[in-house]
């Protein structure tokens, strides 16, 4: 595709020199050798740009719409991409034994876990290893009480403040407190 540029650039040069279009077939076919457009196409170039025209570009055709650019299969690609996702993530977890918690997707109760908490937990409990879940569970408790109310009073309150501004750009996508 881009040789084809290229040579309506060269064909568009030639014809602005004054070459004429044996000339310019010639110097096209020396230059592209095997890769060359053929003689019907460099004439019909060549014609475009003795008319006037400045885009080496085709023009738009008729006719069926690409199914790239369609809104409607591109969303069914997502789909289809998100199904074959998830269930390479079951086949994964099962393959692996690995327990599942099973939560609904953007719950609210998990909403200030996401951004706060789990966090902070984490920082809490970073490079110790433990022996069961019974383990888990425990020192997270711990940490958990650790934790002042105050800081979740203040983690309640940044949540609101994003929450109004969220409400302020209407859900528009913005960054930053």
């Amino acid at each position: 595709m881009t040789e084809q540029y290229e040579q309506r650039y060269c064909i568009e040069f030639c014809q602005k020199l004054g070459d004429i279009q044996v000339e310019t077939i010639c110097r096209i076919q020396q230059a592209f050798r095997d890769d060359a457009m053929s003689n019907s196409w460099i004439k019909e170039w060549y014609n475009r740009f003795k008319d006037g025209r400045t885009s080496v570009d085709s023009e738009p055709r008729s006719g069926r719409p690409s199914t790239s650019q369609n809104e409607n299969v591109m969303e069914q690609s997502v789909c289809k991409i998100r199904t074959e996702t998830a269930h390479l993530i079951q086949t994964f977890v099962a393959k692996h034994n690995i327990p599942v918690v099973h939560q609904a997707p953007y719950s609210p109760n998990m909403a200030l876990c996401d951004f706060w908490l789990f966090p902070k937990l984490k920082m809490l409990l970073k490079g110790t290893q433990f022996e069961s879940r019974e383990d888990i569970m425990w020192n997270a408790t711990a940490r958990l009480i650790t934790i002042p109310k105050d800081a979740f009073q203040k983690c309640f309150q940044q949540w609101w403040k994003r929450w109004e501004k969220c409400v302020h750009y209407h859900g528009d996508y913005f960054e930053g407190d």
